[in-house]
């Protein structure tokens, strides 16, 4: 039996905790705790419980304890843009904010007063979204200043865990980039960017690749779980890692990191920073190895899971996702709508946006859990099949295979959708791909694999993977 490893992966709607281990050259897993993440308002923000997760992460790690399968090191993973504050004495300044809190309105205004939008993306690479970190700090600097003027650390969030973990402060370069604060040729923070801004330099950390060794589990810590392990710094970023996860090597596979979030897109070795990227809206965020993830960030399976939680809430359905995938195969309704409009971000209520919208279209509206799912699978496969278009014109080159990883490698209906509306052949798998990727680098850290290639062989070999074609 080889040496245990733990990913922690906290995505924006649960977490995980994921013991990885070699057997005979096969990655074998066990999930050994789950537990659900969801914001909650707090003096009218939408913000995440940090403290609690951080207790689930160690509950996570004491249930390792429990099954006598200590792991040689840990790594924690989580959603990208969304940060904490701390003052001099490490205390957090103001709330834990979501992205999905409606503070940053308006803010994209007036930080393109100071350095316009065309000329930010030239300088970072990251396509304009409105909760990038760069609006949410801009947010602070002009609704809560004091926060700033007494910040000493800025930390994002898997970054704050890992400090909990370990008392050592830093930031992560994959999750870094995602703040629109990161200059792809140095990899490091853009400081003349920072001081444009008004944001204080003073405040952000030494930027370290995925494979450090952060350190080892704090004496609080580990008198806590009962037990010491390194700390191994992951591709932070939930979709950095879950990219690695891709089995192919292949230079014309697209892929689709399919979750709450739908990031789409290929792996490149230098970031285009064109206008022509920037006209699509693609992004360069930082991968391993100082790979870029040339992707497209596209609403996802959270409109899918919105649907859920309402039918349930409103009229008590319990629906399992295989149920509403099976459901939306049956229907017949034509109606598509553009999965990226703002109004589909945090709606009061998702299925009602949906009708607004395929009302305000004169589209047939939706009235069924099995008619609104099939609106949006359809209209993802159609945004899927226009992103692929427009990374054939970026890049110049011809795809003819998506590689699907994430929990919607489960979604067949939607997989054979992409197919359909793509033309490509889609393979869907693995499922726990952040979790694998997490893995991944701890384990070429600790030489159980020789570098990324040799790896994502191994994955390859270690985890089913279903084929879509068109046509069947």
């Amino acid at each position: 039996m080889g040496a245990y490893y733990l990913a922690v992966d906290i995505g924006a709607s649960s977490g995980r905790h994921i013991l990885g281990h070699l057997e005979k050259g096969i990655l074998k897993l066990e999930e050994i705790h789950r537990f659900r993440n969801e914001f909650h308002m707090e003096k009218g923000e939408k913000c995440w419980d940090l403290q609690t997760l951080f207790g689930e992460i160690k509950t996570g790690m004491k249930k390792c304890k429990e099954a006598g399968k200590i792991p040689a090191s840990l790594g924690v993973d989580a959603w990208g843009v969304d940060f904490v504050l701390l003052d001099e004495q490490d205390r957090l300044l103001g709330n834990a904010v979501s992205y999905r809190d409606s503070r940053t309105c308006g803010m994209d205004e007036k930080v393109y007063r100071i350095i316009p939008e065309e000329e930010l993306y030239a300088r970072t690479g990251i396509q304009k979204a409105i909760y990038n970190t760069v609006y949410q700090l801009m947010a602070v600097k002009e609704t809560r200043p004091e926060e700033l003027e007494k910040a000493r650390t800025f930390l994002m969030v898997p970054d704050y865990f890992h400090y909990l973990l370990t008392s050592v402060k830093a930031n992560e370069y994959t999750e870094a980039t995602t703040s629109q604060l990161v200059h792809p040729e140095t990899k490091d923070w853009d400081t003349e960017l920072l001081k444009q801004l008004g944001y204080p330099a003073r405040i952000f950390q030494k930027i370290l690749t995925p494979g450090t060794i952060l350190g080892g589990l704090s004496r609080a810590v580990q008198g806590e779980v009962g037990f010491g392990c390194k700390v191994v710094l992951p591709a932070s970023h939930d979709t950095g890692s879950a990219v690695l996860a891709v089995p192919s090597s292949r230079p014309d596979t697209v892929y689709i990191s399919s979750g709450t979030w739908s990031l789409m897109g290929v792996e490149r070795r230098a970031a285009d920073c064109s206008l022509a990227s920037k006209a699509r809206n693609f992004t360069n965020e930082g991968g391993y190895q100082y790979r870029f993830r040339y992707l497209k960030n596209i609403m996802g399976l959270w409109m899918i899971q919105s649907v859920k939680k309402e039918f349930q809430e409103e009229r008590g359905l319990e629906l399992s996702f295989g149920e509403i995938c099976e459901e939306a195969s049956r229907q017949t309704i034509p109606s598509l709508v553009d999965c990226n409009d703002d109004r589909f971000l945090a709606p009061a209520n998702m299925c009602r946006e949906i009708q607004a919208a395929c009302l305000e279209s004169v589209q047939p509206v939706p009235v069924t859990y099995g008619e609104l799912a099939s609106v949006v699978y359809n209209s993802l496969a159609k945004c899927y099949a226009d992103t692929m278009e427009e990374i054939q014109a970026v890049t110049g080159k011809a795809y003819d295979r998506i590689h699907v990883v994430g929990g919607g490698a489960n979604a067949d209906y939607l997989n054979e959708l992409t197919a359909r509306y793509t033309g490509c052949t889609v393979c869907a798998g693995p499922v726990e791909a952040t979790a694998i990727g997490n893995l991944m680098v701890q384990m070429i850290a600790n030489g159980e694999w020789k570098d990324l290639d040799s790896a994502r062989r191994c994955v390859l070999e270690s985890f089913a993977v279903k084929t879509f074609r068109l046509g069947g």
